[in-house]
């Protein structure tokens, strides 16, 4: 992730995130709690993070996300392009994450950002995606 510009308050005249069920899916510990830190500084409900789809498809069975941040790459080796072809098909918005900017795997329906993460893409997608703008 960027460096935030010292604090992680939204931004004043932008509106927040609250009220919006978020499952965040990324296998890095580190990455994953700045993520949900960050999308709570929005007032989001964080579901993750997980670090599987098995994980991933736990939190979907408790909570139905209004939209879901998922890193392709999980866990010993698993992607998550069954889990996300699944939350598009279903009309779940989804941003992915990756280190690589080519993902032919992934639906042209799904938002991709490329790592490290822009905070402020994120943040600037998760309103569009999720009708807070």
């Amino acid at each position: 992730m960027n460096a935030a510009s010292g604090d992680d308050a939204p931004e004043a005249g932008l509106p927040n995130l609250k009220g919006k069920r978020i499952l965040l899916v990324e296998d890095s510990w580190q990455l994953g709690m700045a993520l949900k830190s960050l999308l709570r500084s929005f007032d989001a409900e964080v579901d993750g993070p997980a670090a599987t789809t098995s994980d991933a498809e736990r939190l979907i069975s408790e909570h139905a996300p209004d939209a879901a941040i998922i890193d392709v790459n999980l866990r010993q080796g698993e992607r998550s392009y069954g889990l996300i072809d699944r939350l598009i098909g279903q009309g779940v918005p989804v941003v992915v994450t990756s280190g690589y900017s080519d993902l032919p795997m992934v639906s042209a329906k799904a938002h991709i950002l490329e790592k490290p993460i822009s905070e402020e893409k994120l943040i600037a997608i998760l309103r569009l995606v999720t009708n807070t703008h």
